[in-house]
């Protein structure tokens, strides 16, 4: 064939491999089934992103409440495993904790959850963080400026962006034009507002003073907050004074010290091993690959028995058997790039959906982009290592 006829990845392959590259002749010589391979390796990779994009945002959703807050250490009760589920624990403790040397400030918070039934009939689950408005435990600046509206009884700020709401009253609120809201049969009043956004558990959030908060939940005491948000003096080294918050509360065993990024990593561990939520997309992710393996392998396969008599023929007249793994290596990589880029395009724009429709985290990185693409590549080589298992065994003589 004239080397002007010949297309440019058959030129390109020639280059980077050596020689003919008749892995890339044998699948574009059948344009149907290299189209059908490359529609289910992007479907696999599209699966296997989409599934990463929801295990992702459910570890976004469950380090935003904590990234909000100002605090190297976090004091909690021992049986807390998510913010969702952290026990009260005696007030007591946090003023232990003020007393060791390094500690510069703790914050008691207070954690509970409501159900916002709005005008037109649908709940929407809010997350109330309540605490001492004269204190500073969450470090955004809005926030923080905000908040000595909370001392006023009954005044809350709101999340703005709290799932399926309209945000307008909520944006418009203002220390000077309060917008109502009705929640357990008490009106509150809405001075402000911040941006956190919902998880895969509750809507939005919710912050009020300790005291609105009890008024919220009656059945709560002032005496046992959920979290003691530990600040430390400048230039105490937060590893000693965990340590010594540890010792000092070694004896009564009924609540944990950790830093901040410890607590959060351990949430998000829990999020993905305990929760079904978590074994659902881990498990989307391994169905992801086991569909890619067997469509790839169909695919390689078949290509192996419509040319084994050829193969055959090349193998009888001496040419060893790592020609032929590599001519199907070679498809296998091919499926590999090309069916990933389609699947990356489509998983990128229904990321943005999702993010849209749900104000969930959710984004493509490269990391992610990169993992899924050595991902693909090893699975369509490990597709076409099984696909070449027939031809190690193929029998020159009796093929013909």
């Amino acid at each position: 064939m004239s080397r002007s006829l010949r297309s440019w990845p058959e030129l390109w392959l020639e280059r980077l491999l050596g020689r003919l590259p008749i892995g890339w002749l044998q699948l574009s010589h059948s344009r149907t089934r290299l189209y059908a391979a490359l529609g289910g390796v992007s479907f696999a990779s599209l699966l296997v992103l989409m599934q990463l994009g929801f295990h992702g945002a459910l570890l976004g959703s469950v380090a935003l409440p904590y990234r909000a807050m100002d605090a190297q250490l976090l004091i909690s009760a021992a049986d807390m495993n998510t913010l969702a589920d952290a026990s009260p624990l005696p007030r007591v403790r946090l003023l232990q904790a003020a007393a060791v040397p390094g500690v510069d400030q703790v914050s008691a918070v207070f954690l509970g959850r409501l159900d916002w039934r709005q005008p037109d009939g649908s709940v929407r689950a809010l997350d109330v963080l309540g605490f001492d408005p004269s204190e500073a435990p969450l470090h955004d600046v809005e926030i923080r400026r905000q908040q000595g509206l909370l001392n006023l009884v009954d005044t809350v700020l709101m999340d703005a962006r709290t799932r399926h709401i309209d945000a307008a009253p909520v944006l418009s609120a203002k220390p000077d034009a309060t917008w109502l809201l009705e929640l357990r049969a008490r009106s509150l009043k809405v001075a402000g507002h911040f941006a956190i956004g919902g998880g895969f558990s509750a809507d939005g959030y919710l912050l009020a003073s300790d005291q609105t908060f009890l008024r919220l939940f009656p059945n709560r005491s002032s005496g046992a907050p959920n979290l003691g948000l530990v600040q430390l003096q400048a230039g105490a080294d937060p590893a000693v004074v965990a340590a010594l918050l540890r010792e000092r509360f070694r004896d009564a065993g009924d609540v944990k010290v950790r830093s901040l990024d410890a607590v959060i990593a351990e949430d998000q561990r829990f999020q993905s091993t305990q929760r079904p939520i978590g074994l659902i997309f881990g498990f989307g992710i391994v169905i992801g690959l086991l569909v890619g393996v067997v469509i790839v392998y169909q695919v390689l396969s078949s290509d192996v028995a419509d040319h084994l008599k050829e193969y055959a023929t090349l193998k009888a007249i001496g040419y060893p058997q790592r020609f032929f793994l590599g001519i199907v290596f070679e498809e296998a990589v091919i499926l590999g790039l090309l069916g990933f880029v389609p699947g990356l395009l489509i998983a990128s724009g229904l990321y943005a959906v999702v993010a849209w429709k749900t104000g969930l985290p959710m984004a493509m990185n490269a990391p992610r982009a990169g993992a899924v693409l050595l991902g693909t590549v090893a699975m369509c080589a490990l597709s076409g290592a099984i696909a070449t298992r027939r031809l190690a065994r193929a029998n020159p003589a009796e093929l013909f």
